[in-house]
């Protein structure tokens, strides 16, 4: 299976509200085929074994619960960003609010309601009405938090507060039509009634996946919810201020000298794993993947994927000199890199001009600590350093993409990354 196959069909796993399985699919024999009108849709239906979870429960109180972030983060028609009342206090608050694309620093703390318990995927999250809140910097309207603090952020004057704010937690509102009810008859010959119980996991032929929530005698009752469907968080925020980001995002011999933040792009092959690498690392308050150095405009994945238009795959990040430096990130990549620096228009199994590596410096000093670094490797190096050219924008799934798959990005997590969700 190509990589391009393998992306474009995760792009459609997540269009599904995929979930994160931990366990086995009965196949061959153990396949069957449902019939079910579920939101006026038809599925044939695949069984799968219970499975634990943590969080918000469905159903009885026997039914597994989720252990991480559903895919449906990248769903924005399922997000609402936020709900309830909220108040806004602050003693000499600013009558202006925060703009997309600023850099702001927030003091927040987002409480999880009732028995959702979350896998904490980014910072602010704490446990507890006494728990103090957490500071954040973030590139406003980018992505690496929840949809509904950005808005509530940009709705929040600078220097005010907003309190209990009810946001949802990235799932969505429990929808009625995706529940369902058959009868144990319709299973046929095809699998034994007696497997039918309470949290075990159906997968439809759609990719979705369905929890049995009821049996009774005669029928079963399945709901293709997100298993968090309804979840949400408390917020409570303080928008401390907000900074104009770098101005210049190409080449120029003094670019963004008088600014505070810095941008950096590189090319590290599939941009997935990259990007969350970086939106780890202390410092860096944002980052974007897209397509650079090629000669197309505004190319599509499936251009670039076809090497025609010259693009490699690479990221942006906008980064804090004070607490993370150039030469960090670039060691970063680098090292993230390993044998493959040596290897040209590759990277693991990923071959194409599409996955060379590069590094793409911004002005005159980071040319000479680009230069400085990748020179140390020696002259068997592959890793291209020219200049930074025009950037564009990769299509919205591929942004923050592992995040949205459900694997962390707080800061300083060390938890091994998985390329592929």
């Amino acid at each position: 299976m190509t990589t391009l196959t393998k992306k474009l069909g995760m792009q459609k796993a997540i269009a599904g509200c995929l979930l994160l399985m931990t366990s086995c699919c009965f196949r061959s024999a153990d396949a069957f085929a449902l019939k079910a009108s579920v939101a006026n849709e038809k599925f044939g239906i695949g069984f799968r074994s219970p499975r634990s979870r943590a969080g918000r429960s469905r159903g009885s109180s026997s039914s597994p619960v989720v252990l991480s972030v559903s895919s449906s983060l990248s769903q924005p028609e399922q997000i609402d960003g936020s709900t309830g009342a909220s108040s806004a206090s602050s003693s000499s608050p600013s009558s202006q609010c925060p703009t997309r694309g600023s850099i702001v620093t927030v003091d927040c703390r987002l409480r999880p309601v009732g028995d959702f318990v979350p896998e904490p995927l980014f910072d602010g999250i704490v446990f507890g009405d006494e728990s103090n809140p957490q500071r954040i910097s973030f590139v406003l309207g980018q992505g690496n938090y929840l949809p509904g603090l950005h808005d509530l952020v940009a709705s929040t004057p600078i220097g005010a507060k907003a309190t209990d704010v009810c946001l949802d937690a990235g799932w969505g509102q429990w929808n009625p039509q995706l529940q369902a009810t058959m009868s144990l008859e319709s299973l046929g010959n095809s699998i034994e009634a007696s497997r039918i119980k309470v949290g075990v996991e159906l997968m439809m032929s759609s990719g979705v996946s369905a929890i049995v929530t009821k049996v009774t005698d005669s029928d079963f009752t399945i709901d293709a919810n997100p298993p968090l469907a309804g979840a949400s968080y408390m917020a409570d925020i303080e928008v401390i201020r907000a900074e104009d980001g770098p101005a210049d995002l190409v080449y120029k011999p003094t670019a963004n000298a008088d600014s505070k933040y810095q941008v950096a792009t590189v090319a590290g092959g599939c941009f997935w794993g990259v990007e969350l690498e970086f939106m780890r690392e202390p410092g860096v308050v944002g980052t974007k993947v897209g397509y650079t150095q090629g000669h197309a405009v505004e190319p599509t994945y499936q251009e670039v994927c076809t090497g025609a238009t010259g693009h490699s795959e690479a990221m942006m990040i906008t980064f804090d000199p004070a607490i993370v430096s150039y030469d960090r990130l670039l060691h970063i990549m680098l090292d993230r890199l390993g044998e493959d620096k040596y290897l040209l228009n590759q990277v693991k199994q990923d071959k194409g001009t599409q996955y060379r590596h590069g590094v793409y410096y911004h002005n005159d000093e980071q040319r000479s600590i680009a230069e400085r670094i990748v020179g140390s490797y020696g002259d068997d190096c592959k890793t291209e350093v020219l200049p930074a050219t025009v950037m564009y924008n990769a299509e919205e799934y591929h942004q923050q993409y592992l995040l949205k798959g459900g694997q962390s990005a707080r800061k300083g997590d060390q938890t091994p990354i998985r390329c592929y969700g």
